[in-house]
């Protein structure tokens, strides 16, 4: 939930410039330029004005790198402490140039938006508080400043706008369907997680973001996984993963949301098992066909053998206490405790191997490395191993599958004949020719079918007496 946040050390210099501005559009006379902002369920126009690039911040609360702030934990608790320091204001407009998945590296769509300024100017207008924090147009005014531009077309909010104000109309202007770069999906996560805080239905939450209330409910159980995830990868040295770190995981995710709530209710402890095992392969970077073979028939076929085991020490207990009711509940079965496991050492190498910190020494960097280069190999072989026996599997089933579609068009010709002779419409000569083509199928089938069974089913074995007389011609 957005915090109220302290006001910049020259609001009021920055305060008494833009209400200057204002009011000298208001007084002008000429054609006024404004920006519709939505608020309360309602539309506001504001005024439009002209300000110096150097009299605007860069809101540290904005969705749009809200994940990627935890990049360099150190710089973003600096911006937590002061946020309109140099540093602090600095630390935002890389995140705003960052790839939103990895911020080490610059984002094409950044460079997309500075050469469509460069070109064509500022078309739409940012939007700024009277303080001059701006609350649409951050990455716009990071990519003018880039090009050397001095000022920034903006609309002004009205002086009685709260913070939590600020949120809702950034917000309502992101989910617009017609602006011009989404929220990352972390992103997203948060503002739905920002909402419900607020006091929000799901039903309104869904509505606003234009997705089903169930999407909306798959978008929570993900943040949250996320989160625990996160908290289990912390090391002792103070390493752990950040939200930025799945931000390329979307498809993954869900999808093993939808195979989690599908095997739930039939079998906890399978789902909880494929649930660690998934997770550890999306965190190891598998691609989304891969991961989709780790299944129930991945587990059946006994590919989970094949999977690191985690160092979990000490025996698991039969019961766990339940705090504060003097209940116990029966603790997690040994395979799923085994799959936990074997998961916190992948996440705790992940977070060590993915760390910048400084820190972290060459020795625990080489060990997490070796952890990961492990793993990584250990869930290939099993993938690779899955995927062949799935392909397997897809060719036994072929030619059954086959057939039943043909059956199932012969049942539709069956229909078609009666219409046909119905409204004596039957081409008899063309449908003679078809049946003859039957026939030559049918014996071309029988002929492989039969082949080395000694003692075929009553299926083979009808079909091998109905082609019979063929045979002997």
């Amino acid at each position: 939930m957005m915090r109220e946040l302290p006001a910049p050390p020259r609001a009021a210099e920055f305060s008494e410039l833009i209400s200057k501005k204002v009011e000298e559009v208001r007084s002008g006379g000429g054609t006024r330029e404004t920006v519709t902002v939505d608020w309360n369920g309602q539309q506001a126009h504001v005024e439009v004005i002209d300000l110096p690039l150097s009299s605007l911040y860069y809101n540290p609360s904005t969705h749009r790198i809200r994940a990627q702030r935890s990049h360099d934990p150190a710089r973003d608790e600096a911006l937590d402490k002061d946020p309109w320091s140099g540093e602090s204001q600095d630390y935002l407009q890389f995140l705003l140039k960052a790839s939103p998945a990895n911020p080490n590296l610059r984002d094409k769509d950044f460079d997309t938006l500075k050469d469509s300024l460069r070109e064509f100017g500022q078309n739409d207008p940012g939007l700024v508080t009277r303080h001059g924090v701006l609350v649409n147009g951050n990455t716009r005014a990071a990519a003018l400043r880039e090009l050397g531009e001095q000022s920034m077309r903006v609309g002004v909010l009205p002086e009685s706008f709260t913070w939590a104000d600020i949120n809702a109309v950034e917000l309502a202007l992101q989910l617009r369907k017609d602006h011009r770069r989404d929220y990352s999906y972390i992103n997203r996560l948060l503002a739905m997680e920002e909402q419900a805080a607020l006091g929000r239905t799901p039903e309104q939450i869904a509505k606003d973001f234009r997705i089903q209330v169930r999407t909306y409910h798959q978008e929570r159980w993900i943040l949250s996984t996320i989160r625990e995830l996160n908290e289990r990868s912390r090391t002792g040295g103070g390493s752990a993963l950040r939200l930025v770190d799945w931000e390329g995981a979307q498809e993954r995710l869900k999808e093993l949301h939808r195979l989690y709530v599908k095997l739930e209710t039939v079998d906890r402890d399978q789902a909880e098992v494929l649930k660690e095992m998934r997770l550890a392969a999306i965190l190891l970077e598998f691609s989304k066909t891969d991961v989709r073979h780790i299944d129930e028939d991945f587990l059946k076929a006994g590919f989970d053998k094949e999977l690191p085991k985690g160092s979990g020490g000490a025996a698991q207990p039969q019961s766990v206490a339940v705090p504060g009711l003097g209940l116990e509940v029966p603790a997690a079965s040994s395979a799923v405790a085994e799959a936990r496991a074997m998961n916190d050492e992948i996440l705790r190498a992940a977070a060590v191997v993915r760390s910048d910190a400084p820190a972290i020494g060459d020795a625990q960097k080489a060990s997490a490395q070796e952890v990961w280069d492990r793993a990584q190999k250990a869930f290939d072989k099993a993938i690779d191993a899955a995927g062949r026996s799935a392909r397997l599997r897809k060719r036994k089933q072929l030619a059954p599958a086959r057939l039943a579609d043909a059956c199932a068009s012969i049942d539709q010709c069956v229909s078609d004949l009666v219409q046909a002779r119905t409204s004596r419409s039957l081409d008899e000569e063309q449908f003679d020719e078809a049946v003859i083509k039957l026939r030559a199928s049918l014996l071309k089938l029988a002929q492989q079918a039969g082949r080395g069974l000694p003692q075929p089913g009553e299926g083979v074995a009808w079909l091998l007496q109905a082609v019979s007389p063929e045979e002997s011609r």
